[in-house]
């Protein structure tokens, strides 16, 4: 059994590295790396061996590992857990330059469904990727950069009281395109800071002026960015950035039961998922008697629809499936057995019961924080769990003494979804929706319990390396 303050230690080092998509899927890549997965390639021929273990990455901000079974043949199973590595967030207009009222602000979109209103009076940064180029004797490349600034160098002021008399009795309803602008600086100072440019002679196009990078952000944005990556601004090409909350992720609680964070819908799946995955697999007995693949996921763009090239709308999930069954047999028509003998765990996080607000959950449906993964039904396909699924994740629950709840939204309330539906339609594979309880989903700063990282983490693994034997059991389609 995993201990839990090792586990929520290490958790809390996972959150704290990864304040983007892009930053998840690298930690995910170093960890997977130090327990010896071997990197592949979309865009090379894959040979792949049984009873060793590989990872790809797509777009740099969904990742897929995987380990093939000693035993495993073409046509067997695949024994998936998918999450995703995306959370709603603000991220950087095209042209961000804003200047209004003697200060210089930062124009962002939202990203997915955030409440909003958290990100008002929090010590704000900015995270994501960055194209720089470069020009090593005379030969002009470009690399792909990750870039995190850890000074709070942005705050969304809210409006004083004096000036707003009725917001606590008619509510605070901001608008996401005047009053959601990070203000950056003050005209003045970032006047008297302005850095002087560096001669004016035409560089050839060795830089990146082109973009007009100056023009479409503030010099101090891109001096900040730069300095940074260790490089000039005009050799920043383009970037994909977003607003990030400076305030680590941390054990709190009089108890300290909870985790106080952003982004645990949904990097506590991702966590517990790939940890799970790494553990069930690190020593050289942990696959000599699997026959299937036992795999994980994570995608990217969950929160807006997963509908783009890495989400779980696109063909990711059974790209690698093909491509690992090709890799073992010619015969193209195993893939489709293979796919009926799988199953897939969607993990994302689930809403906990709300002491102050009781009414929103169904009466004999209520999870609680410390009470194990949460088994999400849906009679309308919201989540892709029925009968069987639900009793193949639940059974593995009760051999290994673990607590499991389950959740049906009211009749009276919408229900959200998951990748759950996507991959179960477009696959065609057997899901079960699941996910650890938590309060706060969607603000920039959210609360679970330790406990439940520990619950998850062990029935994952435990998935891991039970299904081939129950599946072995379990007969409907005949």
């Amino acid at each position: 059994m995993a201990n839990t303050t090792s586990l929520v230690s290490d958790f809390l080092s996972f959150l704290n590295a990864s304040p983007t998509a892009f930053h998840a899927v690298d930690e995910s890549k170093r960890r997977l790396r130090h327990a010896g997965y071997e990197q592949l390639s979309e865009r090379d021929d894959w040979k792949l061996e049984a009873g060793k273990k590989y990872f790809f990455t797509r777009n740099y901000s969904t990742i897929v590992a995987f380990a093939v079974g000693k035993k495993y043949e073409a046509g067997n199973g695949f024994h998936i857990i998918g999450a995703h590595t995306d959370s709603p967030c603000l991220k950087l207009k095209p042209v961000s330059k804003v200047t209004k009222g003697g200060c210089l602000e930062v124009g962002v979109q939202t990203y997915g469904g955030g409440l909003w209103y958290t990100w008002f009076d929090r010590d704000l940064t900015v995270a994501g990727r960055v194209i720089v180029k470069e020009d090593k004797a005379g030969s002009v490349s470009y690399s792909h950069r990750l870039v995190r600034i850890e000074d709070p160098i942005m705050r969304i002021p809210t409006l004083a009281i004096h000036l707003d008399r009725n917001v606590n009795s008619e509510g605070f309803k901001p608008n996401t395109q005047t009053h959601l602008v990070p203000i950056l600086a003050t005209a003045i100072k970032a006047e008297l800071n302005k850095v002087p440019a560096e001669g004016g002679e035409d560089d050839g196009g060795k830089k990146c002026t082109e973009a007009s990078s100056k023009s479409k952000h503030h010099p101090l944005l891109m001096e900040i960015v730069a300095n940074a990556l260790g490089c000039k601004p005009d050799e920043i090409c383009e970037f994909e950035l977003q607003v990030c909350d400076t305030q680590p992720s941390i054990l709190g609680g009089a108890a300290k039961e909870f985790i106080f964070s952003g982004r645990l819908d949904n990097l506590c799946m991702s966590f517990c998922s790939l940890k799970a995955l790494i553990d069930a697999t690190s020593s050289g007995s942990d696959l000599e008697e699997e026959s299937g693949v036992r795999m994980v996921a994570l995608f990217d763009h969950e929160e807006v629809g997963s509908n783009s090239a890495q989400g779980a709308g696109s063909p990711v999930m059974i790209d690698a499936m093909s491509h690992i069954t090709s890799c073992f047999s010619s015969d193209a028509k195993v893939l489709k057995k293979a796919i009926q003998k799988s199953l897939l765990v969607s993990a994302d996080m689930a809403h906990a019961l709300h002491p102050n607000f009781m009414d929103k959950h169904e009466e004999n449906h209520q999870p609680k924080m410390h009470g194990g993964l949460v088994i999400k039904h849906n009679a309308n396909q919201r989540y892709a769990t029925n009968a069987v699924t639900s009793f193949v994740f639940r059974e593995i629950a009760e051999k290994h003494n673990l607590p499991v709840q389950d959740f049906v939204v009211r009749n009276d309330m919408g229900c959200g979804s998951t990748i759950g539906p996507i991959l179960a339609s477009s696959v065609g594979i057997r899901t079960v929706d699941v996910g650890a309880p938590q309060l706060s989903m969607h603000s920039i700063r959210e609360m679970c319990a330790a406990d439940d990282v520990k619950h998850s983490y062990e029935h994952f693994k435990a998935f891991f390396q039970e299904f081939t034997h129950l599946d072995a059991k379990l007969t409907v389609d005949v």
